[in-house]
């Protein structure tokens, strides 16, 4: 089973979205140069890890953003965010760094993200801010599993 794992030094970025400019009567749409360049660092992190992976199937990716705590945070609450009794709810929101990372890795590690058929972004206070990623073969049968599962229980309360 294939799995590449690497982690973005930084605070969690949120893809930025599309700009708009006009030149004569033509709307030219481009991305904004620090999502271009937060994507770009991405890539080279996936690259240095991935030693030439290239993932032909389904993919799972699993995403876990580490937010640093800010510096005006008491010490017991600090100690709070870091064992998790406080939950991280500040932006960027998941689905979009989500799809900051994935489209940065799109074409380079699988032909394309619909080749993603698992995903779990989670959110979480720590010391270093990075986004740890981590991509690897689906798992039909585990999956499968889960499925049935969900499906008898589902049949059950119904």
């Amino acid at each position: 089973m294939n799995c590449v794992k690497f982690s973005v030094y930084g605070e969690p970025k949120a893809k930025g979205r599309p700009r708009f400019a006009k030149r004569g009567n033509f709307v030219k749409t481009y991305t904004p140069e620090e999502t271009l360049n937060y994507e770009a660092f991405i890539k080279m992190r996936y690259l240095e890890a991935a030693n030439g992976t290239i993932f032909d199937g389904a993919v799972e990716a699993e995403i876990n953003c580490v937010f640093g705590i800010p510096k005006s945070t008491s010490k017991k609450k600090k100690q709070g965010m870091l064992d998790g009794h406080i939950p991280c709810m500040k932006r960027p929101d998941t689905d979009n760094i989500a799809k900051s990372i994935l489209d940065s890795i799109n074409t380079i590690a699988y032909k394309d993200d619909s080749q993603v058929v698992k995903l779990t972004v989670t959110k979480m206070y720590g010391e270093i801010p990075r986004v740890d990623v981590i991509i690897k073969d689906w798992e039909k049968k585990k999956c499968l599993t889960r499925l049935k599962r969900l499906i008898s229980l589902r049949r059950n309360t119904i």
